[in-house]
């Protein structure tokens, strides 16, 4: 069948390469109008239960998309004109930025943050400084005492050395653009910003917007990868076809994965250019495999008209299988990456499926059909020749292969198999370190990150509500309250939770404020009914909207925000477990804790649905993988035999992972899911040679020789060019892309050698039947012939 597809392709090249261009040229048209942008209601597991909570509660209590912008005075304290100003410009304009919830803007300069004073008059509560800034001294003391005695703001939003304020404000979640906040916020704060006053930012819509920002950059780093990737190509191979196929195949498989996943409605997440690069990589390497075979067999045969022809369809015959098996062994392990409830995930695997299914056209067939025009064939255009320095590399590969020291290259394998499996367990789930794992610890995100975690409670929020549905009032009881107070006070011991806020919070400085602020009634009440009269009190006071991050509006359901101070996977994980461990010991005599909303409430949910599936992912994904190589070769050996390179190269990168403090998230599940048919695709080119010289009628020692001097000279190639390519991803001001560029060089690296070295090895010492055929036994002497003995 192989042999038949070869023929018609060859036969056909025309007709071949007429249907392939006219099928680029349309998609390409799709391509150019996929979308770039990072979708946030994608990220969310949405059956989870702290998703859900988040749904239904999040425009009451507070979002995932919160930005908190700090304001530093450089000399003095916060209580000046000048600076004021600042922050009520800034707070103002804020109503202006796209996608805003108007309703959850808090500040000194916003309506949100209020004093209650009691007097022979009655109660009230005051804007601490709205709608104007105090006039004169006498006002602006009046207005830090008034700070000074509200522990609901001193602290929370202006720090204990009255040096720093904040505003926070959260967006519609449905409706925001990180691009678009990104510029608008930082456009305001610029307005201000001058010597006087330090500004910082942070949230995710400005993390995200500082992904975008970055996508230029990240455009000229792709460039100069390919610019290597080619010149490399170019020294190495001596011949144009040699550089320029190669591109031909990525470009077409690009162009195909980004057109056909604009017409299925996917866009593309700009975090996701390293899994492109990734299979972008595949796809140079499966055309420089059949480059390379088409110039061994061109030494072959004579020179001729039709030498390049008969050329490109042993090469495409022979590389057939191996390079399909590769492409569907790829294909295969990202598919696991589907099984996430995350939609982004879902989605990224989707085009990543799409985009290594494409390398059957763009490299496995286009490159030999290309290959069979070219008229002459045996030139090369300059005249260093590499060459046998890297023979000199393959030699030592075949002599380590075929003598004594085999038993050692598999002994060593064995033990560094169980010591990098065994470091693997360290791996973390979630972000490994504080700040974002996306951007460098110097970045200026992270360092305006640290700054306010320094000064304030935290920056990051996590609520957790607690109410009974349909029992109006339910939040008013006393041993509620009670229980919500006994629950902050619980959850703060933790060092990474600076803080956190509810109406139990609130309701003791009414108390206080009723009583000539005597601090001694600073206190909840003892009852249902002196609780709701202090709710009463203070609702009826206030104006809409001001109780909505305490309260839902029948006082059914409360909430308790606690503030984190970073998001490390290990943070969450034991703050979620200490809440679970609460509730337990805890139980309510009605109603219900739920857990969890806020940005930590999501992240949670996201790293316990990585937790949960990651091993199984990875399992399934090995599993998958040895059926395929059991289905394409009909042995089950095989399938164990290809799990050798696969298993070192997985266990040593999460190793490595694990070591560098890369933790696995929502961002590094891919290329992880995706490094596991990489860790296997040299091997099938090399396993295959041998297997096709076998059957030739060599001997083990002269296929292992052919193997690794035809397909090995291929890895040699393709490994030490994509693995110096990748490394330029060390430059990126994004962080991740630095440090997958530097697994992806690990990856290549350590599946090179196991391909070389090790798979050698493996075979020589085993004799797979599916690679030497059966053994024929012994027919005795004097025996019947066709019959064997026992």
């Amino acid at each position: 069948m192989i042999e038949r597809i070869a023929e018609l392709c060859i036969h056909r090249r025309k007709a071949v390469v007429a249907v392939l261009a006219a099928l680029t040229l349309v998609l390409s048209w799709f391509a150019l109008r996929i979308e770039v942008r990072t979708v946030f209601e994608d990220m969310l597991p949405s059956q989870h239960e702290y998703v859900k909570t988040h749904e239904r509660f999040k425009d009451t209590f507070g979002g995932s998309n919160m930005v908190t912008i700090m304001f530093e005075v450089k000399e003095g304290d916060i209580f000046q004109k000048a600076f004021l100003d600042k922050v009520r410009t800034v707070t103002l304009g804020l109503r202006e930025v796209s996608a805003v919830n108007p309703y959850q803007i808090t500040s000194l300069a916003s309506k949100k943050l209020k004093e209650v004073q009691a007097s022979t008059d009655g109660i009230a509560t005051t804007p601490l400084m709205w709608p104007d800034l105090p006039a004169n001294a006498e006002q602006m003391a009046a207005l830090k005492e008034a700070v000074l005695r509200n522990p609901l703001v001193y602290g929370p939003y202006v720090s204990r050395d009255l040096q720093a304020t904040l505003i926070t404000v959260d967006f519609i979640d449905r409706d925001v653009d990180y691009t678009k906040v990104f510029e608008e916020v930082r456009a305001l704060v610029a307005k201000v910003d001058d010597d006087s006053v330090r500004i910082r930012i942070v949230g995710d819509p400005i993390l995200y917007g500082w992904v975008n920002h970055y996508v230029p950059e990240t455009i000229n780093l792709v460039a100069a990868a390919l610019a290597v990737t080619l010149s490399m190509l170019f020294v190495l191979l001596r011949t144009w076809r040699g550089v320029l196929l190669p591109l031909l195949a990525g470009v077409v498989s690009a162009i195909w994965a980004l057109g056909i996943c604009h017409l299925l409605g996917i866009h593309f997440e700009p975090l996701v250019i390293v899994v492109a690069m990734l299979i972008t990589s595949r796809a140079v390497s499966h055309s420089v495999q059949i480059v390379n075979r088409f110039d061994d067999e061109l030494e072959n045969i004579a020179k001729g008209a039709e030498s390049a022809r008969h050329a490109a369809k042993v090469a495409l015959a022979d590389l057939f299988r191996p390079g399909m098996l590769g492409v569907i062994a790829d294909a295969a392990c990202m598919a696991v990456v589907a099984l996430s409830p995350i939609p982004m995930l879902q989605k990224l695997t989707v085009l990543s499926v799409v985009w290594v299914s494409t390398l059957t056209i763009s490299a496995v067939i286009l490159t030999p059909v290309m290959l069979s025009f070219i008229r002459k064939p045996h030139g090369t255009v300059h005249g260093v020749d590499l060459a046998p320095l890297l023979r000199k590399v393959l030699d030592f590969a075949v002599w380590m292969a075929t003598s004594r020291f085999r038993f050692a290259v598999i002994g060593c394998s064995v033990v560094v198999m169980a010591v990098s499996g065994w470091y693997a367990f360290n791996l973390k789930i979630g972000d490994a370190n504080p700040g974002s794992p996306i951007l460098w610890p110097e970045a200026a995100y992270n360092e305006d990150s640290a700054a306010i975690n320094a000064r304030f409670q935290g920056a990051d929020r996590m609520f957790v509500v607690v109410g009974a549905d349909g029992q109006q009032d339910f939040v008013k009881k006393s041993e509620v309250l009670t229980a919500m107070n006994r629950f902050q006070r619980f959850l703060e011991a933790q060092p990474e939770i600076g803080g956190s806020v509810s109406i139990a919070d609130v309701l003791p400085v009414v108390s206080r404020t009723l009583r000539e602020g005597n601090p001694r009634y600073q206190e909840l009440g003892d009852s249902q009914a002196t609780n709701g009269s202090l709710m009463a009190v203070l609702d009826s006071v206030s104006e809409p909207g001001d109780m909505d991050r305490f309260v839902d509006s029948t006082y059914a359901n409360g909430a308790v925000t606690l503030m984190f101070r970073d998001r490390k996977g290990e943070t969450i994980r034991t703050a979620v477990a200490r809440v679970k461990e609460f509730i337990a010991a805890n139980p309510l005599e009605t109603g219900s804790w739920q857990l969890a909303g806020g940005l930590i409430g999501v992240m949670a949910a996201v790293n316990e649905v990585i937790l949960s599936g990651q091993i199984e992912a990875v399992a399934l994904a090995l599993l998958v993988l040895v059926v395929i190589c059991t289905v394409v070769y009909r042995s089950t050996v095989a399938g164990m035999l290809f799990m050798v390179p696969v298993i070192i190269s997985n266990t040593l990168t999460f190793s490595f992972m694990a070591w560098k403090g890369i933790g696995m998230n929502i961002n590094t599940v891919p290329v992880a899911a995706l490094g596991i048919g990489l860790g296997v695709d040299y091997a099938f080119y090399i396993a295959d040679r041998v297997k096709e010289e076998i059957a030739a009628g060599s001997s083990p020692e002269k296929a292992i020789y052919m193997a690794l001097h035809s397909a090995g000279m291929g890895v040699v190639v393709t490994a030490s060019v994509l693995i110096v390519s990748t490394l330029l991803w060390w430059a990126s001001s994004l962080r991740f892309q630095a440090e997958m560029g530097l697994l992806m060089a690990i990856w290549l690296g350590i599946s090179a050698m196991s391909a070389l070295f090790v798979m050698p090895s493996v075979i020589y010492v085993f004799r797979p039947e599916f690679i030497f055929g059966k053994k024929e036994r012994p027919v005795l002497a004097g025996a019947t012939p066709g019959l064997q003995a026992d």
